[in-house]
């Protein structure tokens, strides 16, 4: 077994101003402002995995989750997100160093204003049926995800059609952010009435079959509008919601890929895989309901804080690997993370039980930590997290549910009392902080601070970089003043591969990029 590590070194720091992105001639034919400099390296030699690149071939790789929904404009679920990354894109979308490149569109200007978002359609660009990709399909998708999503699009004011290869995106007020937000899906209006069972895309790879509860297969898209991708010629998703179980199946070689390891399953496994490590971008956490009664009370949320060992948690499940966070952000957010929230809350039992005492909770409380049951990291860390809190006098218990359930009870219907799951990284600061705003569809913790409500709309609205920088920062502070959650940990992320394969990239978001994997030799 060899163990690579990847670092993703950029990102997400976008500085809008007027600006024009064309397609270039690297590998993933799209500019980048910078290269990824991300090696795949054996630790034990120190040398980069190299091997003549083999086109054509099949893998399999292990997914923890179902699919959610197979309509891009409807999915939920972050493991949703990863798997139909390879199927669908919008007119741009994210590279592996967290950049906006142009996908659908071949380049876009931003008005002085940010209020003008205008998008030139890439030549030739076509759908997975064969048919041609238009601007009318371009405003349809706009139009019908700004309709679901509707607060994500507040300030979408209209879409335009100016010919058949232009169109532009009028906002109501000056938004540098927006950009991120037009990653979202295009789809062609004509198959309207069969998104949910067939869905049809833009990228690398194409839909073929999918078996609920157990794969979704995809083969490589010829008409492509990159040609050098993908390398593959077909992958399935194989659907192992038990990480050991998954192992077993890599051993077996049943299974080529699966990622969200632990130190300890990765030690199962001898020679034939690559173990790549890198960051899952996520921002893991226990959060509180503010509805429940003794999470009203600051000063208890305060103490959960000091009481959980936040390290213990990072040592135990990733051998220290993790990065340890002190609020709703993640590193790779460049500019507008606040490290110094990291530092806010070190452990310390007797201050948790001092507070626990002022707010008239000196011999604790019952608690129930709803933790979905399909990622072992969450559970185990569930599981620390009882301990920990049974020395400040809290007697907490793990209620384990379905993922399905957890979105439908915990995240949709807000009926819970804490939980311990993972937020993925999004490509702009104020669609990361949102679940906090008060009125937010997205805020299932229900938390209402004015405070943070005025950073925060200031901060959206702001133009000027350096004063959005500090108001989103200063989000972050208040969240971790008023001990809105106990954030842990952006976990370390480790992947099983096969050793035949390579070209594993990290990804900012949720994604799995499997255009860019390919057997060696």
């Amino acid at each position: 077994m060899k163990r690579s590590k990847k670092i993703l070194l950029s990102v997400m720091t976008l500085v809008v101003t007027v600006a024009l992105c064309a397609c270039g001639g690297d590998k993933g034919g799209e500019t980048s402002a910078e290269s990824n400099n991300s090696t795949e390296t054996s630790k034990e030699t120190g040398a980069a995995i190299e091997g003549e690149i083999v086109r054509g071939g099949e893998i399999t790789v292990g997914i923890t989750q179902d699919l959610d929904s197979l309509d891009p404009h409807n999915m939920v679920q972050a493991g949703t997100r990863e798997v139909l990354f390879n199927v669908f894109e919008g007119l741009v979308k994210a590279d592996s160093d967290g950049n906006l490149v142009p996908a659908v569109a071949s380049g876009y200007e931003i008005s002085d204003d940010a209020k003008d978002y205008t998008f030139t359609l890439r030549e030739g660009i076509t759908f997975h049926d064969g048919s041609a990709v238009t601007v009318e399909d371009v405003k349809y998708s706009i139009e019908r995800y700004a309709g679901i999503n509707s607060s994500a699009f507040s300030i979408l004011e209209s879409v335009e059609i100016v010919d058949e290869s232009t169109i532009v995106v009028h906002l109501s007020e000056g938004n540098t952010e927006f950009l991120s937000m037009l990653t979202l899906e295009i789809i062609p209006q004509s198959n309207e009435a069969n998104f949910a069972t067939n869905p049809i895309g833009t990228g690398p790879f194409k839909f073929v079959s999918y078996t609920p509860g157990q794969d979704f297969v995809v083969e490589a898209y010829e008409g492509y509008w990159n040609p050098e991708l993908p390398y593959l010629d077909k992958v399935t998703f194989k659907i192992v919601a038990d990480a050991d179980t998954a192992v077993v199946q890599l051993q077996a070689g049943t299974l080529d890929i699966v990622q969200y390891l632990s130190e300890d399953q990765v030690a199962t496994l001898t020679d034939g895989f690559n173990i790549i490590e890198g960051s899952i971008n996520y921002i893991q956490g226990l959060f509180l309901s503010q509805d429940f009664e003794p999470f009203k009370d600051v000063r208890v949320r305060q103490a959960m804080n000091y009481a959980v060992d936040k390290q213990m948690i990072n040592d135990f499940l990733f051998n220290g690997k993790a990065h340890i966070l002190g609020t709703h952000m993640i590193p790779a957010m460049g500019k507008y993370y606040n490290e110094e929230t990291e530092n806010y809350y070190t452990r310390d039992v007797e201050k948790a039980k001092e507070l626990l005492k002022e707010a008239g909770y000196e011999n604790g409380f019952d608690l129930t930590i709803t933790v979905p049951n399909n990622y072992s990291n969450h559970v185990a860390a569930a599981e620390i997290i009882v301990e920990n809190l049974k020395e400040v006098g809290i007697n907490a218990k793990i209620e384990l549910i379905e993922m399905t359930a957890w979105t439908e009870t915990v995240y949709q219907g807000r009926e819970f009392e804490s939980t311990v799951i993972a937020f993925t990284a999004k490509l702009d600061a104020s669609t990361t902080l949102r679940n906090y705003y008060t009125e937010s569809p997205t805020n299932f913790c229900n938390y209402s601070s004015e405070a943070f409500d005025t950073a925060y709309m200031a901060a959206k609205a702001s133009i000027d970089d350096e004063e959005k920088i500090e108001l989103y920062k200063e989000c972050q502070m208040i969240l971790a003043e008023e001990a809105v959650a106990v954030y842990i940990e952006d976990p370390a992320n480790l992947v099983a591969m096969n050793e035949n394969l390579a070209g594993y990239e990290f990804y900012p978001i949720s994604a799995q990029d499997v255009s860019l994997i390919h057997f060696v030799q």
